[in-house]
C-alpha cells in the first residue's frame, strides 16, 4: 500500500479499502455506525480512549488498558490505521494521539469524517465488522503529554504557546463547565476547535492549510513553538493536534486533564 500522510480525504482512502494491511476505526455513535460505515471499518467505543479512573476520568489509559484495547482491535505495527467520527474530528484526533503516545505512527485522519465519505459518493457497509485480535505491548510516549507540573513548569518559557481549544465564553471565564472556576490558564491563546473546520455543521473538512496557519500566526501560535493543546476534557482539542501536527508542528503536547483538572484544583493559576 502507497505510505497514507496523516490527512487524508475520501479519495485516498477508497482504492485501499482492500489491503489487508488497513485497519479503519470507526469512533461513532453505535446507532450511527449500525445505519453505515465505511466498508471494513470496526466500531470503537471513545470512552475506551479515557483512563476512567477518579479524580479526573478523561486522561490518558494506562499501558495495560491501552495495550487491552489495541490488542482487541487486531493492532500491529504494520498496520496503518484510519479514523474518523460523527463529532466533526474531535474523537478520531483524540485517537490520532492516542495512537501517537504508543508509538504508532501509521495513521491517517480522514478529512471531513464520515459527512465526508458520503458526500463524496462512497460507498457504505451495515452490519457488524469483528477484529482479529493480536498482541500489542504498549510503551507510552510521555513527551506527548503535559500534565499540571509540566505546565506550571514552563509557563515562564518565551516559546510556549498554550492552545486552548474551548468556546470564547469558557475562555474569557463567562461560562463555566464542570468546574470550580473559570478562565484560562495565564497567557492561553484562544482558537476555538471548530474554527479549524470549513463550514461546521455542513462542511466538516479543514480548512486550506495556507488560511489555517495564517489564523493561528495572528493568535500568536506559530509552528516553530512548543505548543500544549487542552480543552474540557481533551476531547476537542483532539481535533487540534491533529491541525498542528498536520501543519508541521513538530513539538505538541496534550493536556488531558484539561479544565475538568485546571479548573478544580485551588493550586492552579487562570486568567480570564
Amino acid at each position: 500500500m502507497t505510505p497514507l500522510p496523516l490527512v487524508i480525504d475520501a479519495s485516498q482512502l477508497a482504492p485501499n479499502l482492500d489491503e489487508p494491511s488497513l485497519l479503519i476505526l470507526d469512533l461513532s455513535k453505535p446507532e450511527t455506525y449500525r445505519q453505515g460505515h465505511i466498508p471494513h471499518a470496526l466500531n470503537v467505543d471513545p470512552a475506551l480512549l479515557l483512563c476512567g479512573t477518579a479524580p479526573v476520568p478523561n486522561k490518558l489509559p494506562s499501558r495495560e488498558q491501552l495495550s487491552a484495547l489495541f490488542s482487541s482491535l487486531g493492532l500491529t505495527p504494520e498496520r496503518h490505521v484510519v479514523v474518523y467520527d460523527d463529532q466533526m474530528g474531535a474523537l478520531a484526533g483524540r485517537m490520532v494521539w492516542t495512537l501517537h503516545c504508543v508509538g504508532h505512527s501509521r495513521v491517517s485522519f480522514l478529512n471531513g469524517q464520515l459527512q465526508a465519505w458520503t458526500q463524496a459518493g462512497q460507498v457504505l457497509e451495515n452490519g457488524e465488522n469483528l477484529a482479529s485480535a493480536s498482541q500489542f505491548e504498549a510503551i507510552i510516549d510521555r513527551s506527548l503529554v503535559a500534565d499540571v507540573e509540566h505546565i506550571l513548569a514552563h509557563l515562564g518559557d518565551a516559546d510556549l504557546r498554550i492552545w486552548d481549544a474551548r468556546t470564547e465564553a469558557e475562555y474569557r471565564g463567562e461560562k463555566i463547565v464542570n468546574a470550580q472556576k473559570g478562565g484560562h490558564i495565564p497567557g492561553a491563546r484562544w482558537f476555538e476547535w471548530t474554527d479549524s473546520l470549513i463550514s461546521p455543521p455542513s462542511d466538516t473538512r479543514l480548512r486550506p492549510d495556507a488560511e489555517l496557519l495564517a489564523t493561528l500566526r495572528a493568535r500568536g501560535i506559530r509552528p516553530e513553538h512548543q505548543v500544549i493543546t487542552h480543552c474540557q476534557t481533551h476531547r476537542r482539542s483532539g481535533l487540534t493536534y491533529v491541525v498542528a501536527r498536520h501543519l508541521g508542528f513538530e513539538q505538541v503536547r496534550c493536556y488531558d486533564g484539561s479544565w475538568f483538572e485546571w479548573g478544580n484544583r485551588d493550586d492552579t493559576p487562570t486568567e480570564s
